[in-house]
């Protein structure tokens, strides 16, 4: 049912080009006026500006290690891993590889949509509409690529021509940019994409796998927060125009509030429709832009990423065993992400079970002991799901949640307590313990394989997509907007909050946050409580300026053992430092590009 399949079409590649640097300076032999000759291959062209999204340095895999590692999640798992790339163990060098292939992912993404644009206007038999579509999708990816860049790296060269546009490929090196003039840049291009071109939300289906005026303007929404920030990121006083970013931003998100988008009924719909591989089933079109994956890496359409299979609910690997299906093989997930003891904390300290018990795994699969001596181990895969608690237990299992979509593991031992893995069948739950024993940094559980289409679940290679921006996160950049503008809380948004808190099924406390500060905070732990585990911890912490502070906090609280599993193993990955507010200059581009001389502070 996806109607946008993002792959590296080869005629795309041929047109791309090819380079020694990631500014793209040595050309294939294919040049794009050869080309661009009519709409399908304009579109076909287009598809491959969107597929730089997709790709294993960008959400097909990387940047889980680039953008995650917050507070809120770490990088973990039972056998005490540490990933050797990216910023999530803080162990990242100049040279490190996600880095550097994610700097040329974006730079290609922006060398594409160069070559689009420069060659659009001249494509023989293109309506005036569709023209406008096409450059205004390819304005904005553009101008998304270089927020990324911006908001990683923050100087970054602007290369607003392709390579080969002045027919050599010679004294292409680009010195960086002031990053408030990017900036500027890209709002500018993101709302004329959205005025001149971009289709309504509604004109798409309420598809969210293509640009629509609702993504381009909660983009912006997002962009000016973020720019709003800077000045904390460098220790800086607040500009005077950061104000007025505050207004933007509202002004943009509630522009989205009125293009037909809702929250879904309940907080698990839209992530049940995205594991399998659906669009916005309930009608609520909450989902309002995703990264497009598809596939079960069988078929003819090979697009597949990893949604699931490295972040997600934890399980074996039961994929060579053709006969084991369905909930015997749940699908493979290695479980790199975790959550902290402070999320859960947040979560039971707002009576929030809802976000809780699908964020954060409330079980684990369980297999049967008994058949590791056997001829092939697990042979039986997973007969049963052990719950942290019975609270948890009769929670999803109960009507009214999202177990009734799940699997269902009944056995002899369905609803008893856990004793060990011998025998046991069914979905049981373990022993009650004191509460400092309790077991808080557990697996993310927010993208879950169970719900693929596919009869045999791949290893490694999901069809689930990723979601970059849903309409809960409109809400709440509008409710913060409102605050920070007007210097307290609005009507508006105190509006915008209620609606959040009240489809998650917690307290309405949105009349007693009646200060700046009061509201804030709570906008803060609302974020945190809706968004974790989609990438935007991170960046919400640097733009508050408190991403040093919150990520040190968690050291002695790992390192205490409390509630902490993985506390110990764990703990040096939030020693950070004022440089990890930035992401380093790869040495790969240094050496090529002899216009960018030094780099970032700390690195």
């Amino acid at each position: 049912m996806k109607t946008i399949k993002i792959t590296f079409l080869s005629l795309v590649a041929a047109c791309t080009m090819a380079s020694c640097d990631f500014l793209e300076k040595e050309p294939y032999k294919i040049t794009p006026e050869n080309y661009f000759q009519n709409e399908t291959e304009v579109s076909n062209f287009l598809t491959g500006i969107y597929a730089n999204l997709s790709q294993t340095s960008f959400y097909g895999n990387d940047y889980m290690v680039l953008a995650g590692g917050d507070d809120l999640e770490f990088y973990g798992g039972s056998t005490g891993r540490i990933s050797n790339t990216g910023l999530i163990c803080n162990n990242t060098t100049t040279s490190d590889a996600a880095v550097t292939q994610f700097w040329a992912d974006l730079y290609s993404g922006i060398e594409r949509a160069n070559m689009l644009l420069e060659h659009i206007d001249n494509v023989p038999s293109m309506s005036a509409e569709k023209t406008a579509q096409y450059k205004s999708e390819a304005r904005f990816l553009r101008a998304f690529y270089y927020f990324n860049l911006v908001q990683c790296w923050g100087d970054v060269p602007l290369k607003l021509e392709s390579t080969y546009s002045s027919g050599t490929v010679t004294d292409k090196d680009i010195a960086r940019t002031d990053k408030n003039v990017i900036y500027k840049f890209i709002v500018k291009e993101m709302e004329e994409a959205a005025d001149e071109g971009l289709l309504s939300a509604k004109d798409l289906g309420y598809k969210p796998n293509r640009i629509s005026k609702s993504a381009a303007w909660g983009i912006l929404a997002r962009v000016y927060l973020f720019w709003a920030g800077e000045h904390n990121r460098d220790d800086q006083p607040e500009p005077a125009e950061a104000k007025s970013y505050f207004e933007r931003a509202s002004h943009f998100g509630q522009l989205v509030m009125g293009e037909g988008h809702e929250l879904a009924e309940d907080y698990w719909d839209a992530f049940i429709d995205m594991c399998s591989d659906k669009y916005n089933t309930s009608g609520s079109n909450e989902s309002i832009w995703e990264v497009e994956f598809a596939g079960d890496g069988t078929g003819d359409v090979r697009s597949e990423g990893r949604i699931g299979n490295t972040i997600g609910l934890q399980c074996a690997d039961f994929s060579s065993q053709s006969s084991l299906v369905g909930k015997a093989d749940p699908g493979y997930s290695y479980g790199f992400l975790w959550a902290t003891p402070k999320l859960y904390d947040l979560y039971t300290r707002n009576n929030d079970k809802e976000r809780f018990t699908w964020n954060i795994a409330p079980f684990t699969y369980r297999a049967l002991d008994s058949d590791a001596d056997k001829d092939i181990k697990g042979k039986t895969g997973i007969v049963g799901r052990t719950f942290e608690n019975q609270e948890l237990y009769e929670l999803v299992t109960g009507s009214g949640w999202y177990g009734e979509k799940s699997y269902d593991y009944d056995g002899a031992d369905e609803g008893k307590e856990f004793v060990n893995k011998g025998s046991q069948r069914g979905d049981v739950y373990k022993k009650a313990v004191a509460p400092e024993e309790v077991r808080k940094d557990l697996c993310c559980a927010k993208f879950r394989r169970e719900y693929e289409p596919a009869a045999k679940r791949n290893k490694n290679l999901t069809s689930i997509n990723f979601p970059i921006l849903r309409y809960s996160d409109v809400l709440l950049m509008v409710a913060e907007a409102e605050n920070e503008y007007w210097g307290y809380p609005t009507d508006l948004a105190k509006e915008c909050l209620r609606d959040v808190r009240i489809r998650a099924g917690i307290s309405d406390n949105t009349n007693d946050l009646n200060s700046q500060n009061a509201f804030r905070n709570a906008i803060k732990d609302e974020r945190a409580m809706e968004l974790c585990f989609e990438f935007t911890r991170r960046f919400d912490l640097i733009r508050w300026g408190e991403f040093v502070d919150k990520m040190n906090e968690q050291v002695d609280l790992a390192l205490s053992g409390i509630n902490w599993n993985q506390g110990s193993q764990v703990a040096p990955f939030f020693r950070v430092t004022s440089a990890y507010q930035y992401f380093p200059i790869p040495d790969a581009e240094k050496a090529v590009n002899k216009l960018i001389t030094g780099n970032n502070p700390g690195w």
